[in-house]
This record gives C-alpha cells, sequence and structure tokens, in this order.
C-alpha cells in the first residue's frame, strides 16, 4: 500500500506565496517560509502525491481571507494534476454582521466546504464558547459547511462544550488537538479525547502529529500512543489522514509521514484503512461535488 499506486486523500494541506499575499507568521519559521504550491507538492511526493487534498486556510493576514480563497481557485485550475478537490476558508466566526458576510462572500465560491477560526492563538479557556463565537460555528453548520478545531489540549474541554451546544454543525478536530508528544504526555488529552469522541458531531484528523513531537529524534514508536487511543475513541469510521503540508517540512518530508502513517495503520483492515486514506474525507468534505 505505500508504493506510487497509493491512491489517498490529503485532508490537510497548505499553500502560499508571500510574493501573492501576506502571512506575517511565516517570519517565525524561515525554514518554510519560501512559496509553497501545488508545484512545490508535486515536485516533493512525486509518485506518493495525493489523488485529491483539501486545502486549509493558512493563517493568511485576515483582510486577504476571500483572496486567499480566490487564489487557491486559481491554482487549482492552473494545476489539474494536483486535485485541490475542497477548501477550508479562515473566517472570525465571533465578529455577528460581519461573519455574516464573510459566510455569504464564501457562499459564492463552490469550493468552500469548510470554515477554520483558530483557536489555539487565544490564550481564554472559554473563548471558543461565547456567546458570538457559537452563534458564528452554528451559522457555519446551517450552511452545511465543517468547521475545524485548531486548539490546544488546554482548550479542549471549552471544545467539548462547543460541539455539545453545536449539535448541527460537523466539526473537524485538527492535528488531534495537538497532544505534547514532545514531553510524552498522554494525560489529560486521553480523557479528554475520548469525551470529545463520544460526541457524533465530530471527526479528527490524523495530522500534524510530528510537530508536536521532538522533530529530531521521533519515530512511529513515539507516535504510536497516541495514534491508537485515536483509534480507540474515534474509530476508522472518524479519522482522516492529512500531511499538514508543508508545515510537516519542520519535522519530516512527505514521505515520511505518509510512510509513518501507513505503518500506524497497518493492524487494521484493508477497508479500514481506506477510509482513514480516503473515503472519511470524499464524505465529509463532500468531494464528488468537484471544484469550480
Amino acid at each position: 500500500m505505500s508504493d506510487g499506486a497509493l491512491s489517498f486523500v490529503d485532508a490537510h494541506v497548505h499553500f502560499w506565496n508571500s510574493a501573492r499575499l501576506p502571512y506575517p507568521w511565516l517570519a517565525e519559521v524561515p525554514a518554510i517560509a519560501g512559496p509553497h504550491t501545488p508545484v512545490e507538492l508535486a515536485s516533493e511526493a512525486g509518485a506518493q502525491r495525493p489523488t485529491e487534498m483539501v486545502f486549509v486556510e493558512s493563517a493568511v493576514a485576515p483582510a486577504h481571507a476571500l483572496n486567499e480563497v480566490r487564489w487557491v481557485e486559481e491554482l487549482a485550475a492552473r494545476n489539474p494534476r494536483i486535485a485541490i478537490a475542497a477548501v477550508v476558508a479562515q473566517v472570525a466566526v465571533d465578529r455577528g454582521a460581519e461573519t455574516e458576510a464573510a459566510l455569504t462572500a464564501l457562499g459564492r465560491h463552490a469550493a468552500v466546504r469548510g470554515v477554520r477560526h483558530i483557536i489555539e492563538q487565544h490564550p481564554e479557556p472559554d473563548y471558543c464558547v461565547r456567546p458570538a463565537f457559537i452563534a458564528g460555528v452554528q451559522r457555519v453548520g446551517e450552511r452545511g459547511w465543517t468547521f475545524d478545531l485548531c486548539v490546544r489540549p488546554a482548550q479542549l474541554p471549552a471544545c467539548i462544550a462547543l460541539v455539545r451546544i453545536s449539535p448541527a454543525t460537523l466539526f473537524v478536530l485538527d492535528h488531534a488537538g495537538k497532544p505534547d508528544i514532545r514531553r510524552g504526555a498522554l494525560d489529560p488529552w486521553r480523557t479528554q479525547i475520548a469525551d470529545l469522541a463520544r460526541l457524533p458531531n465530530v471527526v479528527c484528523k490524523l495530522s500534524g502529529l510530528v510537530t508536536e513531537a521532538d522533530p529530531a529524534s521521533w519515530t512511529a514508536e513515539t507516535l504510536r500512543p497516541y495514534v491508537e487511543h485515536l483509534l480507540s475513541c474515534f474509530g476508522p469510521a472518524r479519522l482522516l489522514f492529512g500531511s499538514d503540508w508543508p508545515v510537516v517540512n519542520l519535522a519530516a518530508n512527505y514521505h515520511r509521514w505518509l510512510e509513518t502513517a501507513l505503518a500506524l495503520l497497518a493492524p487494521l483492515s484493508a477497508g479500514e484503512r481506506a477510509a482513514v486514506m480516503s473515503d472519511n474525507a470524499r464524505r465529509i468534505y463532500r468531494l464528488n461535488m468537484g471544484i469550480s
């Protein structure tokens, strides 16, 4: 399953080009600050390139969030061999009328299947359960879009409350809630993930784990306890493979993370592996609709 014939969906990729749009945070990570587009991904992934992929907003300067969607649509049109099948767009969901206007504008773009408002950068533990935030997230669900949760373990209790109070919104937990793998910490992340997974309207991305580990020393065995716990809680039907490319390059290249994920999923049946590697992403992001 790890040869060039592998067919899979990458449910979490980023693109950026600072010559086109501003990404202030890239100044902190010069190793990956250069242009990263489907051209670079195709070159790096080679024969192991994804069959389809989901672009997730790349923390562009907020004023350019809609421009980022338009740019990605242009990239999709110019690079048909790398199929950008869906977009998760940046929206500040707690701005009332401003949020509604942003969602209306995004509704004109068929590529958009989800929204992300990064929570992890806000230190307030109750940030995502404030009334304006809840209202915005629920509006996202009313439009039939997913909402990505990008959080740290300390924020998981509030996320559980948000998911519970928004049953009509489908949530996607990015990077497994970013457990502290570098320190080998399983708790309280382990309990919080179990509590979150008991709610039916949340799925989880098998992504971003290597950058939470020690980039110089991590191995598949380092990640195994975390992946096994995710499988035990969410099951193969609610996990989605994602590379988090090119952020993953801070700790591994595309090939190494892909091969590691496949090795960790090896105990599953062929059908279960296919669910994690492609089928779940196709269902959750409605990839059969195509991009236009």
